[in-house]
């Protein structure tokens, strides 16, 4: 059977059965009343009774789908009467019951109760419309071959109809079950990926900040170490840059695991931040640092993501460069803001870098619609060239 728990199936079906409807009464109803009108008044009165008797049964019945005045079973016993007495009275009713055959498999459930209330209303309308010579040819040519032939194709239609249903209904059972089970396996990949895309977040955010953090602790105590002995004023220097970056890297642990905001960089304060990066990478390494930084104002992912690749191109410098002298330049145009870093360091061959620093830079510069352009050669030193959309406060 349809899906009747669908607003659409319901409307469908309503549809079909008002127009069966129509037709029930114009071809089944109105052809008995209209063909006595000419009759005598024994005749004729009793016809229209049993019409209107059915009539009104009927629209008991559908006037109210979801709690009938009528019981199917009702109606369809009143059916088969009404067809027995139209049957006595007008010598034969073929015609009522082949248009009134649907009716049967509508408000009859599975496949039994409609075979056996169509057989009862053949039975009833071929018994009670015997005329009295009871071997007419006539009527066993007429009324009995169409009741019974109306009949047989009824059962046979009605069964194949059901079994189509069935099959239908089994059918979107299946797939409404494999759409569950497609369901769930997305939700399972969308979470798997989630979890993923988290992780690799949470990777990168540790390297940028608390591996870097480690990594330039881990210098500068060798260096203070060293330097307490021989020059106690630059180790106290060192020391006092290693409880900073302690601090900083503690904060910036409370931020990841969520029990502080991630705060620290002003509105407007991009060129002030990456300046103070590079004053202390140049304190902390020796190393000359010339900065020309402009003016930029942008939102704060903007900013966070010019201060990571300024602390990442930084450590790779004091890792593996080697470098005598590092530039920045940071400038800002219509549609974009340009972070150039460049170093005279040993350089590298860029199609054989494999390290995390530079993929995760790309990667935070791709998520915000910007680019990650790295030139360098050994011995050549390298060129950092980071470029973001310019998106200002307000607009983000």
């Amino acid at each position: 059977m349809p899906d009747l728990s669908q607003p659409g199936e319901r409307a469908t079906v309503a549809t079909y059965h008002r127009w069966y409807s129509a037709g029930w009464v114009l071809f089944g109803l109105a052809p008995p009343a209209l063909g006595v009108a000419d009759e005598p008044t024994a005749v004729r009165l009793p016809v229209w009774a049993a019409v209107t008797a059915l009539g009104l049964c009927y629209a008991s019945l559908r006037g109210h789908a979801e709690r009938p005045a009528v019981r199917p079973a009702a109606f369809l016993a009143v059916l088969v009467a009404g067809m027995g007495v139209l049957s006595a009275l007008l010598g034969g009713g073929a015609a009522l019951y082949v248009v009134s055959l649907p009716l049967f498999w509508i408000h009859s459930p599975g496949s039994r109760a409609p075979v056996a209330w169509s057989g009862a209303a053949a039975v009833v309308s071929v018994a009670a419309g015997l005329p009295r010579e009871q071997w007419n040819p006539q009527f066993f040519g007429g009324d009995l071959t169409i009741t019974t032939f109306g009949y047989a194709a009824g059962v046979g239609l009605g069964l194949w109809a059901r079994r189509v249903l069935a099959q239908g209904e089994e059918r979107a059972h299946r797939l409404g079950a494999a759409l569950e089970d497609t369901q769930r396996q997305l939700a399972a990949a969308y979470q798997r990926q989630g979890a993923a895309e988290e992780r690799e977040r949470m990777a990168r955010e540790i390297h940028d900040t608390l591996a870097q953090g480690f990594a330039s602790i881990v210098v500068l105590a060798e260096a203070a170490r060293e330097n307490v002995r021989t020059d106690p004023a630059r180790g106290s220097r060192q020391l006092e840059s290693i409880e900073r970056t302690a601090r900083e890297n503690l904060a910036e642990a409370r931020v990841l695991v969520g029990s502080a905001p991630r705060e620290g960089i002003a509105p407007d304060s991009v060129a002030r931040t990456l300046r103070r990066a590079l004053d202390r990478f140049a304190q902390d390494t020796a190393v000359a640092v010339e900065a020309e930084l402009g003016d930029a104002v942008c939102d704060q992912p903007t900013r966070i993501a010019l201060l990571r690749c300024t602390q990442e191109s930084l450590a790779n410098v004091r890792k593996h460069a080697g470098a005598t002298h590092v530039g920045a330049t940071l400038s800002c145009g219509d549609e974009w803001i340009e972070l150039e870093i460049t170093d005279d360091g040993k350089g590298f061959v860029v199609a054989e870098a494999n390290g995390f620093g530079l993929d995760g830079m790309a990667r935070r510069l791709a998520e915000l619609g910007g680019a990650l352009t790295v030139t360098s050669a050994p011995g050549e030193g390298t060129r950092i060239l980071a470029a973001l959309p310019a998106r200002e406060e307000a607009a983000a």
